[in-house]
């Protein structure tokens, strides 16, 4: 189970041993766990999280990670840029905007699978 707040998202798991919903927030450099016994609790725990973690950053003076920037590193082959670029130029498109639309257009067929709470 998959919970956003404020940017952040945390991922949520059962641990049978314990008895108990544990999560982790993903995506950031530092380590910030939460747990509860029910969804409510957990949900709160995440959100109670992502505050004490940027709570803490501040008082440290130190900038909280942040999960996504927006910018997205990808390689491929000088041949796929090739092509993608063609296909973009060929659209009227930026090469950007291309990528941006096409993502677009697979995570959405994709998210049916993967739900994020708020």
């Amino acid at each position: 189970m998959l919970f956003s707040y404020k940017g952040y998202t945390g991922e949520v798991e059962v641990d049978g041993e314990a008895d108990v919903l544990t999560g982790e927030i993903l995506n950031i450099r530092d380590v910030v766990t939460f747990e509860g016994d029910a969804v409510h609790e957990v949900k709160q725990a995440f959100r109670d999280s992502v505050d004490d973690y940027l709570n803490f950053c501040n008082e440290l003076g130190r900038k909280a990670n942040k999960p996504f920037s927006g910018k997205l590193a990808y390689r491929t082959t000088p041949e796929r840029h090739r092509q993608t670029f063609m296909v973009a130029k060929n659209k009227g498109q930026s090469l950007n905007d291309w990528i941006d639309e096409t993502l677009t257009i697979a995570t959405e067929k994709e998210g049916d699978r993967t739900t994020i709470v708020d």
